[in-house]
């Protein structure tokens, strides 16, 4: 048998599967929550968690674009920084970000700055995706990191919130 060169990956078994996308499928429970109460405050109903690599959670947050009159006021964003204070760091490193939402070319920027492991989004964004819809920020291998992306955790959920909340706009219930 021939020499093999290169890295090779571990196998996961399917029980080891199951359960790390439980984890996932919590930590975007917890990011649903940031959502609503995001949507409650008359925001965009975008959630974020950040957990570091022991599974602790460094940051929650919603979105609050408008009530900090701030355009980078995503749930992203806020979540990264409070993480970073928590930190002491800038840098991410080792970290897993949950979004209710594939996060837009600022957001995934902001990840790619922030050498951030992963991330974990629910539904995608095809008018303003950044990761996967629309650009391939920090997948692509064109900037000077990269991430790894889980999709589709808890799409169902995420989505219905977004179309609950703009629904609800258009029929003037906010």
């Amino acid at each position: 048998m021939p020499a093999r060169s290169g890295r090779t990956r571990p196998v996961s078994s399917s029980a080891q599967v199951r359960k790390a996308l439980a984890v996932d499928e919590e930590f975007m429970g917890l990011a649903l929550a940031e959502a609503e109460a995001a949507a409650g405050r008359g925001e965009v109903p975008v959630g974020a968690v950040v957990v570091d690599a022991a599974g602790q959670i460094l940051a929650r947050a919603g979105n609050r674009t408008i009530e900090l009159a701030d355009p980078a006021g995503h749930a992203e964003i806020l979540a990264m920084r409070e993480a970073a204070r928590a930190l002491g760091n800038y840098r991410l490193s080792g970290c897993t970000i949950y979004a209710t939402l594939e996060p837009c070319v600022m957001c995934a920027g902001a990840m790619v700055h922030a050498r951030v492991q992963r991330l974990v989004y629910g539904a995608i964004d095809p008018k303003g995706g950044g990761v996967v819809s629309l650009y391939r920020v920090g997948v692509d291998g064109l900037l000077n990191h990269a991430f790894l992306v889980t999709g589709g955790v808890l799409a169902e959920e995420s989505g219905a919130a977004l179309k609950t909340f703009f629904r609800e706009r258009r029929n003037g219930a906010r």
